[in-house]
Formats: structure tokens, sequence, C-alpha cells
């Protein structure tokens, strides 16, 4: 085969996801809070490409840990030898301490703050690039059972609450956990046996953590699930408000709103309630230890075993682990959140692709003849395994042929245009281009040697030059004029407000039927394809832009290899072959002459069209 080229030279550039490391390599490289949900492991890709940023970040956490805990030695000063011994210069000596701690850890938390609410943000930035970048690549087959609301809500909200968690939650827990280790040490060094009291009520804190923080990790998860239902019913409401309001649908559209954020209501009602039980629970417990340990150490201090400063000391020190447990026991709800969260984002992530490229490709689609071939083809959609859309379908299209594929609707027309693409793999039988299987060349070469223009066209928010230019990328601005021009819409454009720099709206509202037609066929005029792939494509317009516009599809399929699937059949008089399909197979082919006279489905569908026209 000439111009066999390796896989590596003609591969995509396919935005790959990188693949999770293992528990122990990521336990190695980045900081893990004990207790944080497995799920959360995941994330560790995408801090560490920023391990200096968090080095910063850890060595601020640990120095504000520490100055804090020194307070407790001032507070100690301040009791000890400015109170009891009535000493104004010791007194003036623990009031600058504290002083100049409260201004380091000043120094140390905005230090702290900023690169961990930094952090929050780059990497939330990371993960959505990387879920999108992901989810562009997948096969159209996923988009059919995945809600188009609920990616978009995986992309936003969840990315948002990590962000949140990343640059909050995450830095509230790493510190309560420093704070609680070293108040625990410092409070042995103090007194043991007040210590004593302090570690028996830490496992009773503990308890309960652990079990609301299941239940609340799995009201979580639902409660992202319904608020991405909430998105998705509203985002099918507004880009269908035209017909809601032509069948004078808005009370049973609010009615069904408002049912759908109840709901998410309900959900989250639960969860609130499961987080504030666990708070209240924690706060109950670390108070009574902290009576019981106040009770203790005063009798103490009555007795004289035990100084006021170091009770004073301990009390600050065994505040500050109280004060940490609880301040972990409601950061632990905000975590289940983030695991609920990134098992949604890692499920999209790790979402597989089943339109591979092939470990070694044949030849560069470039390189081909624009030759299509079906041979047996039998395909069903993942969605419909069990109703064949193409039934032992085999066809043979010659390089420069224009090919109409007519028939009724559900024949299998449109399916045969998404084989073409690649969009999806047949289950039996092959598509061929050239005298290759479009299994073994790289889809991204394939597609480039074939444009599409389809009868309901694809506009994006935009302008028309970025419309029209998406065909091209690196097209000149005359380029795109010339290509509007053939295709008969150079004259509108220049009608709007701001000419080819005129906002068409999402997608494309603000203009007709036939303009939008025209764009994408100047889109298609422009991308210079070798294969046409023409799916009614001047069904929108009038007569006389139809005219207009056949002139210049006449001029562009002059030697390219052209699949018109067609409707109605006085566009496609002109077509070297037509090809009359019915429920998924090819039942005639011919002229039309010759299949008046063969077919009697194509006689009955001309003399339909033909005799409604003449009427």
């Amino acid at each position: 085969m000439t111009d066999e080229v390796k896989a590596k030279d003609i591969k995509s550039e396919e935005i790959k996801s990188e693949e999770i490391k293992s528990a122990d390599a990521l336990l190695g490289a980045q900081p893990v809070l004990l207790g944080a949900p497995p799920v959360l492991l995941s994330l560790a890709q995408f801090l560490r490409p920023y391990g200096k940023q968090i080095s910063v970040f850890l060595l601020a956490l640990v120095f504000t840990a520490g100055v804090t805990l020194s307070v407790g030695q001032g507070l100690k000063l301040v009791i000890d030898q400015g109170f009891a011994q009535q000493s104004q210069d010791h007194l003036n000596t623990a009031i600058i301490f504290i002083l100049i701690a409260s201004l380091l850890m000043a120094v140390g938390t905005y230090i702290r703050f900023y690169l961990i609410s930094w952090l929050g943000e780059r990497v939330s930035a990371d993960i959505r690039t990387a879920v999108f970048n992901h989810v562009v690549h997948l096969h159209p087959a996923f988009f059919e059972t995945n809600r188009s609301g609920d990616i978009m809500s995986r992309l936003t909200s969840d990315t948002t609450l990590l962000q949140s968690i990343i640059g909050s939650s995450v830095s509230i827990a790493l510190r309560s956990t420093i704070s609680f280790v070293g108040a625990l040490i410092m409070l042995l060094i103090t007194n043991l046996k007040l210590s004593l009291i302090i570690l028996l009520a830490v496992p009773l804190v503990l308890m309960p953590i652990l079990i609301f923080g299941r239940k609340v990790r799995s009201l979580s998860r639902e409660s992202q699930d319904s608020i991405a239902d909430v998105g998705s019913y509203a985002g099918e409401v507004i880009q269908h408000i035209k017909t809601v309001q032509s069948f004078t649908q808005e009370a049973l559209e609010k009615t069904a709103f408002s049912r759908e954020v109840e709901r998410a209501f309900t959900v989250a009602k639960k969860r609130v309630s499961q987080r504030a039980v666990l708070i209240a629970v924690v706060i109950m417990l670390v108070f009574s230890a902290l009576s019981v340990m106040l009770w203790v150490g005063g009798s103490d201090v009555i007795e004289g075993t035990m100084t006021g400063g170091e009770l004073g000391a301990f009390i600050f020190y065994a505040i500050l682990m109280a004060t940490g447990v609880a301040s972990l026991s409601e950061v632990y709800g905000e975590l289940q959140r983030a695991a609920g969260a990134t098992e949604r984002l890692m499920e999209l992530l790790h979402a597989k692709n089943e339109i591979v490229v092939a470990d070694t490709l044949e030849a560069n689609a470039a390189n081909l003849a624009p030759v299509l071939a079906f041979k047996n083809l039998t395909f069903c959609y993942p969605s419909r395994p069990d109703q064949p859309a193409l039934k032992n379908f085999s066809l043979n299209i010659e390089e420069g042929k224009i090919v109409a594929l007519v028939g009724p609707s559900g024949a299998g027309k449109s399916t045969l245009f998404d084989l073409i693409q690649r969009f999806y793999d047949p289950q039996n039988g092959g598509v061929y281009f050239g005298d290759c299987n479009v299994k073994a060349l790289d889809p991204k070469a394939l597609r480039e040697q074939i444009a599409v223009v389809q009868q309901q066209p694809t506009l994006f928010t935009g302008d028309v030059m970025y419309n029209i230019r998406y065909g091209k990328p690196e097209a000149t601005d005359g380029q795109v004029i010339a290509a509007a021009t053939a295709a008969h819409a150079d004259e509108f454009i220049r009608r709007l407000p701001e000419g080819y720099h005129s906002e068409l709206g999402e997608q494309g509202v603000r203009l007709s039927g036939g303009q939008r037609q025209r764009l994408a066929i100047a889109r298609a005029l422009l991308k210079d394809p070798r294969i046409l792939l023409l799916d009614e494509a001047t069904s929108a317009l009038d007569a006389e832009s139809e005219y207009k516009v056949q002139l210049a599809l006449d001029k562009l399929m002059k030697g390219r290899t052209t699949v018109i699937i067609a409707h109605r059949l006085a566009t496609i008089l002109h077509a070297d072959l037509i090809v009359v399909m019915d429920g998924g197979e090819q039942i005639a082919a011919g002229s039309h002459q010759d299949l008046l006279g063969s077919s009697e489905l194509y006689a009955r569908l001309a003399k339909l069209q033909f005799s409604a026209d003449a009427s």
C-alpha cells in the first residue's frame, strides 16, 4: 500500500486523561487527611504539579499551628507570673509575647489562606478542563445514555464544589488535625491526669463522625444528582421555549419544575439534617468532656496540686482540641460531599471511548482515493440493541459520483452517515474508505476528508465569521467571504447589523431557517472536502434561495464523491445512482427512470411528490 505510515505519525492529538495512580504512590506524593474517603485520592493526580505551592502551604500551616500552641504558654506566664506574683514586668513580657505570636500567626495565616485558595481555583480549573477534554472525544453513543444537562452539572457545580472544599474545607481540616495533635501533646506535657480524661473522650467523639459520615456521603451523591436533574430539566425547557409557549404549557412546566426543585430540596434537607445531628452530638460530647476536665482541674488548683497558670494553659489546649474536633466533624461532612462530586467527575473522566484508534494504522486517509464501500453491514444503536438500523447492507460509491439515498423515515439513511464518519462501529460487516476499513484509519484524519451539511444545521454562539470559519479555522477573512458568496449567503450577511461580525445568538436563533442553512453550506464549502454528505441540504430554503444554493452545490460536487439523503426527489434527479432503502435494507438502485419501473416504493414516492408539486 502506498504512503503507508506508522500509527505515531498520524494519530490524532486526542487529549487522554491520566490513569489514576495507585494508593501507595498517592499517599507518598501528597498529604492525605486521616479518614478521608478513598475516592478523594483520585484528586491527587491534579495536585502533583503544584508540589511547591503545597509545600509552602504546609510550612505556613505548621508554623501558624506552632505559634498558636505557644500562646498557651504565654497565657500560663500571664496567670502565674503576672497575676499570681503581682509583677507588672512579667505581665508586660507575657503580653508582648502574645502580641508577637499574634503577628506571626497573621502572616502565616495570610500565606496559608492565599495558597490554599489559589490551589482550589487552580485544581478546579484543571479538573474541569481534563473532564471536558475527555468528554469531547467520547463516542456519540455515550451521549445517548448520558444527558447533556447532567454532564454540564458535573463540569460546573461539581467542580465548583470541589474548588470550595479544596480551597477552604481541606485547609480547615488540616489545621484542625495539626491543632488537635499539637494540643494533645501539650496537654500530656502540662498534666497527665487531665489528659487521660480527654483521651477517654476522643473515641466517643470520633465514633459519631464515622457513623454519620457514611450516611452524609450517600445523601451528598444523591443531592448532587438531584441538582443535576433540576438543571437538565430547566435547560431543556429553555431550549424549546417557543414550543412550550406555542402549546401554552407554561403552567405545566412551572409545576413540573417546582416538583423537581422540591425533590432536590427534600434530599438536601435529609443531608443537612444528618450533618446537623452529627455536629450537635460532637459539641455535646466535647463540652461534656471539657466540663469534667474543668471540675477535676479546678479541684486540683483548690487543693494546691496544680497552679492556676497550668490550669489556664490546659484549658486553652483543651479548647483547641475541642475546636479541632468540632471543625473536623463539620468538615467531614464537606469531605463526603466532595467524595460524591469526585465520583461523578471521575465517572466522566474515565468513561471509555468505544471508538478507539488502532495500534497500527494502515494508511493516512488523506492519501486514499475518496471511494466508499459498505460490505454486509449490520448495525444496531447501543440504546436499541434489538432493533437493527441496517441489515446486511452493501453498497459501493465510486470516486466523483453522486449517490442519493431515498426511503421512508427509519430506513437507515442517516445511520450510514454516522458510520461513514465512524461515530459508531457496525456489529457485523465493514465500512471502507479507499480500500481500507475505517477502523484501521485515524478517525480525525478520516473526518478531515468529509464535510456534512445537515437538515437542521448546527450553529454556535458567536459571530458569522466564527461559524463559517469552523470548517477551516486557519482560513483568511477573504476565504470566508468567498465561501459565503459561493453559498449565496454574502448578500444577507452584509445586511446584518455588523455584517460578518454579527452575533448569531444561541444555535443561530437570530437567523431564519434558510439563512442558517446557507451558513452551514458556506462552512462546508470552506472546508473543501473530498467527500460531501448532504442531509436534505436545501430543505429549509425558499424556491429562489434553493435555486441559488443548488447552483453552488452543483459546482461544489464536481470532482467530489457526494452522498445525499433526499426526501424531495426533485433535488436528486441528476444523481448518478439512487439507492432506495427501507427497514435498513437496500431494496433497489438505479437512475430515476429505471426506478420508476423497477421499484414500487420509489414509484409511489415519486407519484405522491410530483403530483403534489403539479397541483
